[in-house]
């Protein structure tokens, strides 16, 4: 049986992209004028492109025309931990000081000598034990006010309070708003729970709360994803009258607030959190992996007494528990004081990368919290980041553009660089590299139109 005639369009279309015959980033012809070329009806001319975004060979932007992908970055870039190569890695966030290993190896001689090291090799209750719980939720009282221990549960880290939430408190077709740019990994959280994410306006990273209440007049949504205090990857803060008329509107919809405070130790003065405004709804989620350690997986998710058999179902389901030993291992470190020694550590370290930052990519705009270790730099309208992120792989160095962050069809053209794992001996030259690509880029632009 003969292939249909846009699968064999598509077919001559994909071999000449993949022999480079048509270049990485190539404009394709628009719909209309690709049907008038090969005598196919509007229609057909559409499902080729589909097919070929399908496959990951082309992307299309809003306003822009569809354009040829490089084959030569994988299309979950951003999304998915790739093997860098001995590449300079600025798309995963990766904070870490030189005292951090001594930390481990200390806190390890501490353990191996104290408390019931036997009791760390059997199962352990879903949620934690107890007085874990209380140790984790006594050091939250400055930021969050008091927290029940009971409502406290330990996770393999953050990412996993994430599943457990989505996996726990939600339904497969449900509907969950979120920021047009938003974190990749509960973008795949939902994709894997079958989640409908719908994009909600905002400005840098701040959701507007009437854009979230039209929403929900014209769709049942269930729960708003929300990175209130240094967003992911926009580093903003929303202020407490912001959070106040956020809430108004989940009451009147009755919706679940899922906060993610992954990256909020950054901020040294918040806006009261959430969970502290509308405990009844919020379902607080964060852990130590960007405060202490990437490796060590310990989080934790604090929710509505309702809400808590439901998460301890899931943490059964996917993990049965936190490991003891990582569990011991931070809660000890928060009772003698080393994870709020380790948390002012990185936000100075923060602030000293973003002086950098700023120094080294001169007038470029760039948009970051003051204390983290990430930026956002918009590019130029009339420029596309996917020859920028080609340029800097060549030259040794792995960014990210917008697309794993992005939850609506329109696109921004940007970069994330995440540079909290860059030795600083060597983050101003990486910087100036990324500078000088996209400013070629610029100039390209320039040039074409001339």
């Amino acid at each position: 049986m003969p292939k249909a005639r846009y699968l064999q369009l598509a077919d001559v279309l994909a071999r000449a992209i993949q022999t480079g015959e048509v270049a990485p980033g190539t404009r394709l012809p628009t719909h209309r004028a690709f049907a008038e070329q090969f005598d196919i009806a509007l229609a057909t001319a559409t499902r080729v492109y589909r097919e070929l975004e399908r496959r990951g060979i082309v992307v299309g932007e809003a306003g822009r025309g569809t354009f040829v992908r490089d084959l030569g970055l994988p299309v979950t870039l951003g999304v998915h931990q790739t093997p860098t190569d001995g590449l300079v890695d600025l798309v995963f966030n990766m904070p870490g000081d030189d005292g951090d290993a001594d930390s481990l190896r200390s806190g390890l001689r501490k353990m191996a000598t104290a408390g019931d090291l036997e009791a760390m090799l059997r199962y352990q209750p879903h949620g934690g034990r107890i007085h874990e719980r209380r140790i984790i939720a006594e050091s939250l009282d400055p930021t969050l006010g008091p927290v029940d221990p009971e409502r406290l549960l330990v996770t393999s880290g953050g990412q996993h309070g994430l599943a457990i939430t989505a996996f726990g408190l939600l339904r497969a077709g449900d509907t969950v708003a979120a920021d047009t740019l938003t974190y990749p990994g509960f973008k795949s959280v939902a994709a894997v729970q079958g989640l409908d994410l719908v994009p909600v306006k905002g400005q840098q990273g701040i959701m507007n709360p009437d854009d979230l209440d039209r929403q929900c007049r014209i769709r049942q949504i269930k729960a708003v994803y929300l990175m209130p205090t240094v967003h992911n990857p926009l580093g903003s803060v929303m202020d407490e009258p912001t959070r106040v008329r956020m809430i108004k509107v989940a009451q009147v919809h009755d919706l679940i607030i899922i906060e993610d405070a992954a990256y909020a130790f950054l901020e040294p003065d918040p806006p009261p959190a959430f969970l502290a405004l509308a405990p009844e709804r919020t379902v607080h989620v964060s852990g130590f992996s960007k405060s202490i350690a990437t490796g060590l997986r310990l989080g934790y998710v604090i929710a509505p007494a309702p809400s808590i058999d439901p998460l301890l179902e899931a943490i059964r389901a996917t993990t049965w528990n936190a490991p003891a030993l990582i569990s011991g291992l931070v809660t000890s470190w928060i009772e003698d004081g080393t994870l709020r020694a380790s948390e002012e550590i990185r936000r100075r370290d923060g602030a000293e990368r973003q002086r950098i930052c700023r120094s080294a990519l001169g007038d470029l705009p760039i948009v970051s919290h003051r204390n983290a270790g990430f930026a956002w730099l918009p590019l130029d309208k009339t420029v596309r980041a996917e020859p920028i992120v080609s340029r800097l792989k060549a030259e040794g160095i792995s960014v990210s553009g917008a697309e794993p962050f992005a939850t609506s069809g329109a696109v921004p053209q940007a970069l994330r660089l995440a540079f909290g794992g860059v030795p600083k001996r060597e983050l101003a030259a990486v910087l100036a590299a990324v500078r000088k690509s996209v400013e070629l880029a610029q100039s390209d632009r320039g040039s074409s139109r001339a």
